[in-house]
């Protein structure tokens, strides 16, 4: 998973359709005929479940190409780990493995 992105104004519970999490929000940006996705979107739900105060937010990316374009969304699933403040944190394009997705949150939840 990538770094910090710099310059990117927060994102809050508007854009994202959905309230943050308290602690952290895992966003994940999937389109209907995705297998990747269902995978990753399972794999997020278990991890937000397992630490308080993170929640899991899927986002479908044919019905917010303003969202995709915006944050430069080239394919699904992408995943965007946010800070508290909804800062992005780390972004990952395809599936990732739990052990990733946790340690990503690691640098959200500081």
């Amino acid at each position: 998973m990538s770094g910090h992105e710099e310059g990117r104004a927060p994102l809050g519970a508007a854009e994202l359709g959905a309230a943050p999490g308290a602690r952290a929000t895992l966003v994940q940006f999937s389109s209907a005929f995705c297998q990747p996705c269902r995978a990753t979107r399972r794999i997020l739900a278990e991890v937000a479940g397992m630490v308080e105060g993170v929640a899991h937010v899927e986002i479908d990316a044919e019905e917010r190409l303003d969202l995709v374009r915006a944050l430069g969304i080239e394919k699904t699933p992408t995943v965007l780990v946010l800070d508290s403040a909804g800062r992005i944190v780390r972004r990952a394009a395809g599936m990732p493995r739990k052990a990733d997705v946790i340690a990503a949150l690691g640098a959200a939840v500081t």
